[in-house]
């Protein structure tokens, strides 16, 4: 018999995770590993088991009458808290902002709730909330409602942001990785890999050639272009932690599909790829903050590049490759050698701390 559950929920309720995996499951650093998979997979899904978590997308498709919302939410606790690129306050609003849009939503309302360390900078508290501002108004989104909580020196790190959003979503679009098909064409919207360098260089002081940026940006402008244009969008996911391999593995297991994709097809930078090869990354597992992979019909693939292309984000994007005809739940990429080889998700993340 398995012990009893640690939150104490639920008379008779046990826990269905052994307590002795709860330190290991508990401190792995975050989204995009098997770590985090094991703790929503075993804990969070069972506790909280309703059809709209189980479709596993990035934010929650809701009926309200005669229209769908969508609703998501998400927390920043970035080290350090500005970048080249941005600051933890861009990111926190471009984050939820492009979750909704990977739910086929115009985001419309976001909150903005904040745990701050005590003694924190009134100084860099403004700067924060002033780059929330602009990011809002820039991609058209009002920050309707907040909190704010003070904790002790010492048990904040500086500033923790969570905000959550509301959009609503566009033609009734049912996009999510139940709704990949086999023949689907994977188009990638731009280069990987750029922001958790960035990160990792600020963080560590790193210098390399040329200054690694952030590609944080918002992703709703290219995405609702593709709705217009009636491109017909199976599934959308930003490249968020665990990059491009960990969204495609997700994607892949939910969506029972083989994924093969072309690893010369798809765009890395030089200096990111130089940096990560020095040291020991993988660039498709390195985090990104403004790009997005779109399963979308075949016949559909190169119209969505040409749309996609004509946004500044987005003009690398490509057709990087395809849903098979296969129930194996795998990505399985071609290597540039011409090998193949399957690609999963990491075991742990490269980085903490990276959103």
């Amino acid at each position: 018999m398995s012990p009893e559950r640690p939150d104490g929920l639920g008379a008779g309720a046990h826990c269905p995770l052994p307590l002795s995996d709860y330190p290991r499951v508990v401190l792995g650093h975050g989204g995009g590993g098997k770590l985090t998979e094991q703790l929503i997979e075993k804990l969070f899904l069972p506790a909280f088991d309703n059809p709209f978590l189980n479709k596993r997308h990035d934010g929650a498709v809701l009926d309200m009458g005669p229209m769908k919302l969508a609703f998501t939410t998400d927390s920043y606790v970035v080290r350090p808290l500005f970048f080249p690129g941005g600051d933890i306050g861009t990111l926190a609003v471009n984050g939820t902002i492009n979750d909704l849009a990977m739910c086929g939503a115009r985001p419309a309302y976001l909150s903005a709730g904040f745990i701050i360390e005590e003694g924190f900078s009134m100084e860099t508290l403004w700067t924060i909330t002033r780059s929330m501002a602009r990011a809002a108004a820039s991609a058209g989104v009002v920050i309707v409602t907040g909190d704010t909580k003070v904790v002790d020196k010492g048990h904040g790190d500086g500033i923790f942001i969570n905000t959550a959003g509301v959009g609503a979503v566009e033609r009734g679009c049912a996009i999510g990785p139940g709704s990949v098909r086999p023949g689907d064409a994977v188009v990638l919207s731009g280069d990987v890999g750029r922001h958790g360098m960035a990160i990792l260089s600020a963080r560590e002081g790193l210098e390399f050639e040329s200054m690694i940026e952030s590609d944080c940006a918002p992703l709703a402008g290219p995405v609702l272009r593709l709705i217009e244009e009636g491109i017909e969008i199976h599934c959308l996911r930003d490249l968020t932690r665990g990059g491009l391999a960990g969204a495609l593995a997700e994607i892949a297991r939910a969506a029972g599909a083989r994924v093969d994709i072309d690893e010369s097809a798809i765009p890395v930078r030089e200096d990111v790829r130089g940096a990560c090869e020095i040291l020991g990354f993988d660039p498709l597992y390195v985090a990104n903050e403004g790009r997005f992979a779109a399963f979308v019909a075949g016949k559909d693939a190169g119209r969505a590049e040409e749309v996609l292309r004509a946004f500044p984000p987005c003009a690398e994007a490509g057709v990087i490759g395809r849903v098979r005809e296969s129930r194996t739940g795998l990505v399985v990429m071609k290597s540039r050698i011409g090998s193949d080889r399957v690609v999963d998700s990491l075991s742990g993340e490269q980085m903490p701390r990276i959103c």
